[in-house]
């Protein structure tokens, strides 16, 4: 910085008001300081800044399970949300949150110097961890349907659930089987009581569900299952027939494809299917899903600017913020 001023000649204070955005710093000398900096490669020290400011601008995300497309999604869409609001992050994935996972997590993300953390907490086990901790930090969490008085972002899974559950009764079906994600996922819950919500509403039955794990094979399993009771037809008489499908994520839903081809079942003509996300590849399947999509982006900022508002009002609060789902059909529930 002392380069820069000397350069254009003026004062270090100069050089600091044009970096940060000061509106008192005539149009002249703005453009000579930023010229100078160009010529010179001047890069700001973040560390002395921040030694100066007490503000490292740097925001911490813990995630659970990064490879699955929902957890995935929400970090690329915080680290994107983040870097939109001139702040860094430093992420830490974890196999599991146990408490002691977390507590780590929250350690190290400390020694970096965060100025708070944005936990995205799918499952009840890191919500029951999150319960016992007391970061130094404001938190916010993503993702979590839970009832901690700690200020969050989420997808609303259940109206998502009865969105493809009403667009399917509305096509005609009498009830609609679903294929879950696991029990200990709290967006599994909340897609599971949607659908089941939508069943009695509409005083249809509600069959007992499939539970699957998120994965194409969970989903080829209970594809197997029920193109056996397809098959079956009115040999099955206590159970209602099958002729449409909920599935809690895509993946599942191709791997519920899959098995429907090999039993000779065609999609939507015998069965409809709808799944949960609208993956990059879903309108690509053979039908293309119709499925529930989820705007990551809008759960990114919120959740970021969630946690910025709390860091710069320094008032802690529980304000929660609701992203609502879009359905979109496509021809595996609507014959073409």
């Amino acid at each position: 910085m002392a380069d820069v001023a000397r350069v254009v000649g003026v004062s270090h204070q100069t050089v600091s008001r044009v970096l940060s955005g000061h509106p008192n710093v005539r149009d002249a000398t703005r453009a000579d300081v930023l010229r100078a900096i160009e010529e010179l490669g001047y890069r700001r020290n973040s560390s002395a800044r921040a030694l100066v400011t007490r503000r490292t601008r740097t925001l911490g995300v813990v995630a659970c399970n990064p490879t699955l497309f929902g957890p995935a999604s929400t970090l690329f869409g915080l680290e994107e949300a983040a870097r939109e609001e001139g702040y860094m992050v430093s992420a830490v994935t974890l196999r599991r949150q146990t408490r002691t996972a977390l507590a780590e997590a929250i350690d190290h993300l400390s020694d970096w110097g965060v100025e708070g953390i944005v936990v995205i907490v799918p499952q009840r086990e890191a919500v029951a961890a999150l319960a016992d901790l007391r970061p130094p930090f404001p938190v916010v969490t993503v993702e979590g349907g839970h009832d901690l008085d700690i200020p969050g972002v989420a997808v609303d899974q259940e109206l998502g659930a009865r969105l493809a559950t009403g667009h399917l009764l509305g096509a005609g079906h009498r009830t609609i089987w679903h294929v879950s994600g696991p029990q200990d996922w709290l967006e599994a819950e909340a897609r599971m009581a949607g659908w089941r919500a939508a069943l009695e509403e509409a005083g249809a039955e509600v069959p007992p569900p499939l539970i699957g794990d998120w994965t194409p094979l969970s989903g080829y399993r209970a594809g197997q299952e029920l193109a056996g009771r397809v098959a079956a037809g009115s040999a099955r008489r206590r159970a209602p027939e099958v002729t449409a499908v909920f599935v809690a994520n895509d993946q599942m839903a191709l791997g519920l494809l899959r098995a429907f081809r090999e039993a000779g079942l065609s999609v939507p003509g015998q069965v409809a299917i709808a799944g949960f996300d609208d993956i990059p590849e879903a309108e690509y399947f053979a039908p293309p899903l119709t499925t529930v999509r989820q705007d990551f982006a809008a759960v990114g900022r919120a959740g970021v600017q969630l946690l910025i508002n709390t860091l710069e009002s320094g008032q802690p609060t529980a304000e929660r913020v609701l992203i609502e789902p879009r359905l979109i059909v496509r021809s595996s529930t609507t014959p073409n």
